[in-house]
């Protein structure tokens, strides 16, 4: 495997960095948090103006049609900025769109996902200790269309999102349907705001839904492996710019006469920041690389998951250490980090479930990549 990344690549991750450095800096970002919805609105336009936000999508759908690992360049690149704007649900939402949708669904949903004018989101959490890819918000036919009965939990951006792509057991298996957030049936109420961006529970009550893909588990073990990884990409993300903050804060900082960062104790919580940000550097890429290979991820795909969400926790809590008392004062902007860190490592589950997912994975005889 070669995870050195192409000219192309190269070319995603240094306009991904020049967008997400201007228009994300913490004096914005700040402002962003006090608003209505707390989306940066004119970033999330630069990104769709750049064709950033549809660089993944289909070409002959008004996306860049460069492929999965541009995505993920660029999910890293806003962890880096803790940038507020909903990229990987939107994308993800309308990549499965594209990939499993009908002719109709695709065009009417994954061009305007593309340009921005569409906002979607995903719905693959639920309540307590439940698998994903095993959702216990049911869906059955009713007089030719369906009809999605359970609750979604930590919906992210579902109160702008236009409509919701949620996984449902039906009859058949586990399969993916599109909601409209206005539709009769459809509940949302907004969690309390303490993370990095606005969630809600949704809850649906024979709320019209239309199928889209396979009702087998194909179509929802294809969202889940991709999403799992965008979690991965942003957490990593989140992590260098966890230290390069601490970098420049350690640098600056003396006591004794020294700066902080000679002191052999900081030093030795740097580098394990180092050790634990490799390695999930390279587990995402690995995995990234086999799925946008069309290889069977094996167990590639929940090794990434539990790198980043194990390792993830532990770089953004060190950097905040590092900083001392000012860490925790929020117009300092470490602690930004620190809440996305923790947020995204118990996205689709904590460490305990990722291993608990892993361990059955490997007693059930799925091939481990190594």
């Amino acid at each position: 495997m070669d995870f050195t990344f192409s000219e192309e690549q190269e070319a995603v991750r240094g306009l991904a960095a020049d967008v997400f450095a201007a228009r994300s800096r913490p004096e914005r970002i700040k402002d962003v948090e006090a608003s209505a919805d707390r989306i940066d609105r004119e970033l999330w336009r630069e990104l769709a103006t750049t064709g950033l936000l549809g660089i993944a999508l289909p070409e002959n759908l008004g996306g860049g049609g460069t492929g999965l690992a541009e995505l993920y360049v660029l999910l890293e690149e806003q962890g880096r900025r803790v940038a507020p704007v909903p990229v990987w649900p939107h994308v993800l939402g309308a990549l499965a769109i594209s990939e499993f949708g009908t002719r109709q669904q695709r065009d009417a949903f994954v061009p305007s996902a593309a340009d921005g004018n569409r906002i979607l989101t995903v719905g693959l959490e639920e309540f307590g200790p439940v698998d994903p890819g095993e959702p216990s918000t049911t869906a059955r036919p009713v007089d030719g269309g369906w009809q999605v009965h359970g609750a979604k939990a930590a919906v992210p951006a579902a109160h702008v999102a236009e409509h919701l792509l949620v996984t449902a057991t039906t009859d058949t298996g586990p399969a993916l349907f599109l909601v409209d957030r206005g539709a009769a049936g459809v509940t949302a109420q907004q969690a309390e705001s303490t993370t990095h961006e606005i969630c809600a529970n949704v809850t649906f009550d024979a709320a019209p839904a239309v199928p889209v893909g396979p009702a087998d588990g194909t179509a929802v073990r294809w969202l889940l492996d991709r999403a799992e990884l965008a979690v991965a990409a942003l957490q990593l993300g989140v992590g260098e710019g966890a230290v390069r903050q601490a970098v420049t804060y350690l640098n600056g900082r003396t006591q004794f006469g020294r700066p902080l960062a000679t002191f052999q104790a900081v030093t030795h919580q740097l580098a394990d920041c180092y050790i634990d940000l490799e390695a999930m550097r390279v587990t995402l890429w690995q995995a990234v690389w086999l799925l946008a290979n069309g290889e069977d991820p094996g167990t590639a795909v929940l090794v990434a998951k539990w790198w980043a969400t194990d390792g993830g926790q532990r770089v953004v809590h060190r950097t905040q250490h590092v900083h001392g008392g000012i860490g925790v004062d929020t117009d300092y902007p470490v602690h930004r980090h620190l809440l996305w860190g923790k947020q995204l490592a118990a996205t689709l589950g904590g460490a305990s479930a990722d291993l608990a997912r892993l361990g059955a994975q490997l007693a059930s005889g799925v091939e481990v990549v190594a």
